[in-house]
Parts: structure tokens; C-alpha cells; sequence
């Protein structure tokens, strides 16, 4: 991660990180808003002014949902299937409704999490070392 002038403090727990990235706020002073959007990032925090750059989650959040919500959905189909039978226009309606609700509600709180997470533990990307030989 690149300097952020500032780190989450000795104090701060993992379970105070993941606290305010449930709450979708700064992972270091845990006030200012985290998102500008749904899904958009502010540039920097509104109360201690941490730039937010060094945020990349890239497709965690979305994969974890989804994994969570097939698996959701899927076995809810599936009992439905074998023990009613129902046609398959009413899959549609039971099962299109809960995959959006199972997707997009979680989604801003999952990112978030991975954001503080993220800060936390100072994660950066990998760097090659020069090793003397």
C-alpha cells in the first residue's frame, strides 16, 4: 500500500476494522464516509483526509457474493424443485428477485469490509527483491 500518512493505530483491532468497514466508513479514523456512490469511492475521508488511491479490492467483493448467494439460491431452487414441483415461470418469479436481493444488498458492505481489511493490514502489492548474490 502506498504511504498513507497514517496508519490504523496500535489500538485499532481487527475487529474495529471490520466494524467500520461493515459501517462503510474511513478504515482509519472510522468517520468520514468511504463512498461518493452506490459503489463509487470518495477520493479522500471528509474528517481525517486519508486519500483513498491506495484502494483496490478488484473483484473480491463481487466474487464472495456471488459465491455466497449461488449457493443460496441454488439450494433454496432445488428444494423447491423436488418437494412442489412448480412450473418454470414461477422459478422465475421466486428465484430472479431473491438473487438481486442476495447480490446487490451485501455488495457496498462486503467491498467495504475488504477496504478496512485491506488497510489493516497494510496490503500492497508484490514487489520483486533484489537479492545479492
Amino acid at each position: 500500500m502506498n504511504d498513507t500518512t497514517g496508519t490504523s493505530g496500535p489500538e485499532t483491532t481487527v475487529l474495529q476494522s471490520a466494524l467500520r468497514g461493515l459501517a462503510c466508513k474511513c478504515p482509519r479514523c472510522g468517520q468520514g464516509k468511504l463512498y461518493a456512490g452506490f459503489l463509487t469511492l470518495a477520493p479522500s475521508c471528509e474528517r481525517c483526509g486519508l486519500d483513498y488511491s491506495f484502494i483496490d479490492t478488484g473483484d473480491g467483493p463481487a466474487i464472495f457474493i456471488i459465491m455466497l448467494a449461488g449457493g443460496i439460491v441454488v439450494a433454496c431452487a432445488l428444494i423447491v424443485e423436488v418437494k412442489y414441483q412448480p412450473p418454470y415461470w414461477l422459478h422465475a418469479v421466486l428465484w430472479l428477485p431473491l438473487i438481486l436481493a442476495t447480490t446487490l444488498l451485501p455488495l457496498r458492505a462486503m467491498k467495504s469490509l475488504l477496504i478496512a481489511l485491506q488497510f489493516h493490514h497494510k496490503a500492497a502489492p508484490g514487489r520483486l527483491v533484489d537479492r545479492a548474490k
